[in-house]
């Protein structure tokens, strides 16, 4: 089962107000809807989203709806639901919003329709079950989209999107129009907004798991540079030792450069804060990081000038 049938499924379950019931379906209505001969068809892949539109439909306006199952027509196993309407129907359509009273489609629904914040709830609700997609949060990306047919129906549901601040963009796919989200965190805000809590438990879950497996990934990544860097230091100091030991020998250099050369040599892979720490323990003496550094530069010098 895909994580947005899962979505849906729980979504399916809300109970809501008649005002909420008016926004979800007019969403649904609007984004689904075929209109013929003063008929309603409407469809949907999902039974109990079949369901849950036939018991708004019931119970808003209390009159007989018609599902039938369908095969889809291009060898697939899936079926396909479809809702029939063929009472009250240019009355109900002017109620939800979707008609004129001159019987002409409009863009957007009056603004009763969206009367407040859980309406717009509603009907962002009603959009997703009609027209809505989201990637389980386990795949490589996040994502949620809805794919339109009309221009000035993704707009309307961008800017509903946007009011509770989505950052929802448009973009055109195969003659559809798509408005999307990408960032994580604000799906997962989507869902608590359209009341699916127990998915948001899920995404949540999921995506700290991610996290926190990338931020190990990146820190392993740094540990290895490090070593990496500090292997490469090593071996060039032990170049520039063997240059001039092999040229000049050790015991031309000063007591102190001469001790970093050998202690280098005895501990070939350790890095400089660790090679300081044996040295002020083995000697006695104490030499700081910054102090045993001076002292490589220094050999780093002479080995220049002897190439």
């Amino acid at each position: 089962m895909s994580f947005t049938t899962i979505v849906k499924n729980e979504i399916t379950n809300i109970e809501s107000s008649n005002t909420e019931k008016i926004a979800e379906l007019s969403a649904f209505v609007r984004s689904n809807i075929k209109y013929i001969n003063h008929t309603i068809e409407l469809s949907s892949e999902n039974a109990k989203v079949a369901k849950r539109i036939y018991l708004l439909f019931k119970t808003l306006y209390g009159i007989d709806v018609s599902i039938e199952q369908k095969k889809l027509a291009n060898f697939s196993k899936k079926k396909i639901f479809i809702i029939t309407i063929d009472n009250k129907v240019d009355d109900i359509l002017f109620d939800l919003s979707v008609l004129s009273s001159d019987g002409e489609f409009i863009d957007s629904p009056k603004d009763y329709i969206l009367d407040s914040i859980e309406d717009k709830r509603a009907y962002l609700r009603g959009t997703f079950l009609s027209k809505g997609s989201i990637n389980d949060p386990k795949t490589s990306q996040y994502h949620l989209e809805f794919g339109f047919d009309n221009k000035h129906e993704s707009v309307f549901v961008q800017r509903i999107l946007n009011e509770f601040d989505m950052n929802s963009k448009i973009i055109t796919r195969e003659s559809k129009y798509m408005v999307y989200i990408k960032e994580a965190e604000r799906i997962s805000d989507f869902l608590k907004i359209i009341g699916a809590y127990q998915a948001v438990l899920y995404y949540e879950n999921i995506r700290i798991y991610k996290e926190q497996k990338n931020n190990t990934n990146r820190l392993n990544n740094c540990e290895q540079a490090n070593m990496d860097k500090i292997i490469e230091t090593c071996n060039n100091q032990l170049k520039d030792i063997e240059l001039i030991e092999e040229k000049m020998g050790l015991d031309l250099l000063d007591e102190k450069t001469k001790e970093a050369c050998l202690y280098r040599k005895k501990y070939p892979e350790t890095s400089l804060s660790e090679l300081s720490k044996i040295i002020s323990m083995e000697t006695n003496t104490n030499i700081t990081k910054s102090g045993l550094n001076h002292r490589f530069r220094k050999i780093k010098e002479i080995a220049n000038r002897i190439k």
